[in-house]
């Protein structure tokens, strides 16, 4: 399987969160791709770094106002008054009834949908190369590769077409969902990261050539909070072709299991061309964002699931946060995936 990663995406290091009113360490730390890249040296897999995608690539999926937004923020920040470090919006509009500023504070909370997603001096080449890896894993699976691996830093599912969040950037699952669109007339995508996949159910819910599918803890009591329930299907010609699986936080592996079964049946029925994994790894029962009680043996069993169901698949990281069994939980899925350790 073809692996892909790109050593400028450690160069995204935010520092700032906050959490219950404190401020605390960004949780979306570079020490991320370091034991993701551990489990890909177990499993004998080497990375290759992508060719620079070209931006409409990106532009598939988002706007040009928030590709530049990305791209020029932090030099735009750092001529404000005693700026901080990095780009952190106060001020959020009510987007019912809103004009897009011009100052760089008021486009912050037009384009950051959180605090969670700061922007420093290296966020854009490192969320750039990020999208390159995805691009190029969709590109290799569209030469018929069986499937392929984008090791992405920073995550993308939460983000919008125009909107930063949840330590996102830019939708690098989305990007490879559209990429795969180039020669499938359909495509299905699957997120099992334990937080719902808001961004990209955004970005395709009026469509109905791109199924979502989204298995996460419930958003009564856990991020998002806002969107994520089992009553939101798509609307127009989407309707009927976005699906929410919110699960107690209590959930374990047989039910987990089960619902990734009823959501292959699903994507069986639809008869996409391709598959679009988002692999979170947060679900484990050891993820310091305690979302799910997941075990190794459920992430293999999961990989060897949707391995059976036989698409071409683009695999994308997501979520899985910092702790020593994160190297493990990749291999785990990897090696149910794979079959054997290669």
């Amino acid at each position: 399987m073809k692996c892909f990663y790109a050593p400028e995406t450690d160069l995204h290091d935010p520092l700032f969160r906050l959490t219950h009113g404190k401020i605390l360490r960004n949780a979306e730390q570079a020490e991320r791709a370091k034991l993701l890249k551990a489990g890909l040296d177990q499993l004998g897999l080497d990375t290759i770094e992508p060719a620079e995608a070209p931006r409409d690539a990106l532009a598939a999926v988002h706007t040009e106002d928030f590709l530049t937004f990305l791209e020029t923020a932090w030099q735009e920040w750092q001529a404000l008054p005693n700026a901080g470090p990095e780009v952190v919006p106060n001020v959020f509009p009510q987007r019912s009834f809103a004009t897009y500023p011009a100052s760089i504070v008021g486009r912050a909370g037009w384009h950051m949908g959180d605090t969670s997603a700061p922007i420093g001096e290296h966020t854009w080449p490192a969320s750039r190369r990020a999208a390159d890896c995805a691009v190029a894993a969709a590109d290799a699976v569209l030469a018929g590769d069986r499937a392929a691996y984008a090791l992405c830093r920073p995550a993308g599912h939460h983000s919008s077409a125009d909107m930063a969040a949840g330590h996102c950037m830019m939708n690098n699952s989305a990007v490879a969902a559209a990429r795969l669109r180039s020669k499938y007339d359909k495509v299905a995508t699957l997120d099992i990261d334990v937080h719902h996949g808001n961004g990209t159910q955004a970005i395709f819910y009026e469509r109905d050539d791109v199924m979502t599918i989204s298995i996460h803890a419930d958003p009564e009591t856990y991020y998002p909070f806002f969107v994520g329930y089992a009553h939101e299907t798509g609307t127009g010609a989407g309707e009927g072709f976005n699906t929410n699986y919110p699960l107690p936080r209590s959930t374990t592996d047989e039910v987990w299991l089960k619902t990734i079964a009823e959501a292959l049946e699903m994507i069986a029925a639809y008869q996409p061309g391709a598959l679009m994994l988002s692999l979170g790894l947060d679900a484990h029962e050891n993820d310091p964002l305690l979302g799910m009680q997941i075990s190794w043996d459920g992430f293999r069993r999961a990989g060897e699931m949707i391995a059976a169901a036989g698409y071409p698949t683009v695999i994308v990281q997501e979520g899985g946060y910092l702790s020593e069994d994160l190297t493990t939980s990749l291999v785990s899925f990897m090696k149910g995936f794979t079959g054997d350790a290669k």
